[in-house]
């Protein structure tokens, strides 16, 4: 890996730019690569991975973003793609008990591998509402053949190919939220809770995302919840390797600070320092919004102006706390990897974060301790954890983070220590925070929100941005901001598109512009 941008020797290639490392970046980067492109990879971190990526700190290694695998099959065949096996390259390992549900009423539900145990847990909570659980499954089932299978793994860059879907989306009742479905089918608030909470780890409201991602349910029970081990980095640093072993490269600590056209057409990139790099082709793993409103600025745009972008409804924003803890290992033993820790409120909670942008003073937490399946993430005897707070994103302008971080972490702490883990603040030791301004600043993610443009039926499909650009030709865009969506397997599969779309590579190359 290059760690530092640098002229690259000429070469009978084509080549192609990927901007950003994250998962989407390295999936295309990948695919490209075995498309017969010469690949070099820009980003702005120190390591590959992107959202994905992680920070050691004082023997305690933090992963930053995602940290289930719900398709593993998406990266077995990226791999199997580029004649490789993803399994050689990555530990992959299936938990038995995928997260764990806990209310503030003291009650608790188990998603489990097994479909029997959870249907089991279902029926302990609320058995009247067993056979309604049963029906949501198979709805599920119908959305993941249509949206997932179909859908997700197409390009739907022409109206035509919308239209076309538009009878399956009214039979499938898309114009109906993830909530409205599943309080249609169990009347239980905590199940109706627990099959409607998932659009929050892709940055949708369940109140208001379409129905279509109740195919998660069928994710979890058709595919599992998996770790891998040294976490989503190592899959990240995994992608790198192939990348290399390809004849690409990485050029990390560097930031693309614009798209270069000529002619109408993507000719590459110049980074912040002033280097010029050309390209035949250039994919961008940046946010959707920063890519047409900042590295586009330059260049008229018939679609994603930024009076369009600025419309958009923007995903939330995220609160994460990292944290050590010293002498843990065997401390907690009912917290597992997975935990999710119910707020007393849920759809008010919801419209405070997403409709009236208020930092609220009660939450809901997701509990992330991966010590418990790789003990390689903190020093012997001791645990790794963070903790997930929605938030209002930076467009509301109504939370100073400068101020108001340390009072939110205190309340998540003590949220934590009264429901979760009895007295961690005698056990603390290193401790990160990021806030929304963290993601502004570090991922360069528009108003800081954490997933991009929220998945709502008019932000998704042909309404989301492209794959294939409309503003310049030989443009392409992957990762959570394009379609298919946010998530592991939405981003890989946007680099499956992508392949799809992309020309193999043709003779003779374009040559690197000369500085400017």
């Amino acid at each position: 890996m290059t760690q530092h941008a640098s002229a690259a020797p000429q070469s009978t290639q084509s080549e192609a730019i990927v901007i950003g490392a994250g998962l989407g970046g390295l999936a295309a980067a990948m695919r490209l690569g075995a498309k017969g492109y010469r690949v070099t990879v820009v980003d702005k971190l120190d390591m590959p991975g992107g959202r994905g990526s992680s920070i050691t700190q004082g023997g305690y290694r933090f992963d930053l973003g995602p940290t289930i695998v719900t398709v593993p099959q998406g990266f077995r065949d990226l791999w199997a793609d580029c004649g490789r096996d993803f399994d050689r390259d990555v530990d992959l390992r299936a938990l038995d008990a995928f997260y764990e549900i806990r209310w503030d009423d003291g009650s608790k539900f188990t998603a489990c591998r097994e479909a029997a145990d959870t249907r089991a847990e279902v029926e302990r909570l609320s058995p009247s509402d067993l056979a309604g659980y049963d029906k949501f499954l198979k709805d599920s089932e119908a959305r993941y053949l249509f949206g997932f299978e179909d859908l997700g793994r197409r390009s739907m860059h022409k109206l035509m190919d919308l239209i076309k879907v538009l009878p399956t989306f009214a039979w499938l009742r898309a114009d109906k939220s993830v909530y409205a479905h599943a309080a249609g089918r169990v009347k239980d608030e905590r199940l109706r809770f627990a099959l409607s909470f998932h659009p929050l780890f892709i940055g949708g409201d369940p109140f208001h995302v379409t129905s279509m991602y109740i195919l998660v349910s069928h994710l979890e029970k058709e595919f599992g919840v998996h770790y891998a081990m040294g976490g989503v980095a190592a899959i990240a640093l995994a992608m790198a390797k192939v990348i290399v072993q390809q004849g690409g490269q990485l050029v990390l600590n560097a930031e693309v600070d614009e798209i270069l056209l000529k002619d109408g057409r993507a000719a590459g990139v110049r980074l912040v320092d002033g280097q010029v790099m050309a390209a035949d082709v250039v994919v961008s793993n940046a946010d959707s919004g920063h890519t047409y409103d900042r590295l586009m600025r330059n260049h008229p745009r018939k679609r994603w102006t930024p009076a369009k972008l600025a419309r958009k409804r923007w995903s939330m924003g995220l609160f994460v706390w990292y944290f050590g803890t010293k002498g843990t290992a065997l401390k907690w033993p009912e917290v597992g990897h997975h935990t999710i820790v119910v707020g007393p409120r849920y759809k008010a909670h919801i419209r405070d974060i997403f409709i009236k942008g208020h930092l609220a003073d009660d939450m809901s937490l997701y509990v992330h301790r991966p010590s418990v399946t790789d003990p390689s993430v903190a020093p012997k005897g001791d645990d790794t954890f963070y903790a997930l707070s929605p938030v209002p994103h930076l467009g509301f302008d109504g939370v100073d983070w400068q101020t108001e971080a340390e009072p939110y972490r205190l309340k998540m702490q003590k949220m934590l220590e009264e429901r979760l883990l009895p007295g961690l603040g005698d056990h603390l030791t290193e401790q990160l925070v990021f806030t929304p301004e963290t993601f502004q600043s570090r991922y360069l993610s528009p108003y800081g929100s954490g997933f991009s443009i929220e998945p709502r039926i008019l932000q998704s499909a042909w309404f989301r941005p492209h794959n294939v650009s409309e503003e310049a030709k030989g443009l392409f865009l992957v990762g959570a901001g394009t379609h298919p969506g946010a998530g592991l397997p939405g981003v890989v599969a946007s680099a499956e598109v992508l392949g799809k779309l992309v020309p193999d590579a043709a003779r003779p190359m374009a040559r690197r512009m000369a500085a400017e």
